[in-house]
């Protein structure tokens, strides 16, 4: 009798893992597919159903914490309290907060020196958007940058 309650709890448990397992393999590559976009080779833009967004990335001068970058956001409808997050692509490095500037109605800039690995030269970094604590979902590419020191 356990037997047949032991193996009938593990058949339930497998048809549940086969019946689950595809949505969350399915969920966890759609995150992986979006496409990147290189800021530093030209700005990145989209539209979404509020309006158009474009984002460009110029480097600066060199100094000693490294090169300080000018981020410019054009958004359709001003967020409440608008960041740029940097988040390593290629290695966790933590995740600094870039508050955004509004310089027009619709349009935000930050300057920053993104962070960079002391057992190398180069760190390709990710720019996320967030609205206070809320992420910003609506951007079809991954936005990265190779940042050297």
């Amino acid at each position: 009798m356990i037997r047949a309650i032991v193996t009938g709890g593990l058949l339930i448990a497998a048809v549940a893992i086969l019946a689950l397992a595809p949505d969350y393999l399915n969920e966890a590559s759609n995150e992986e597919q979006k496409p990147p976009c290189d800021l530093l080779a030209g700005p990145c833009s989209w539209q979404t159903d509020q309006g158009q967004w474009q984002v460009m990335l110029t480097p600066g001068p060199k100094g000693d914490q490294g090169v300080e970058y000018q981020l410019q956001v054009t958004v359709p409808e001003a967020p409440d309290r608008f960041l740029a997050v940097l988040r390593g692509e290629n290695m966790y490095m933590g995740e600094y907060p870039v508050p955004l500037v509004r310089e027009e109605s619709l349009e935000y800039r930050a300057r920053f020196t993104a962070p960079f690995c002391t057992t190398g030269s180069e760190m390709i970094w990710r720019i996320d958007f967030q609205d206070g604590q809320d992420l910003i979902e609506n951007v079809p590419s991954t936005l990265v940058f190779r940042a050297e020191k």
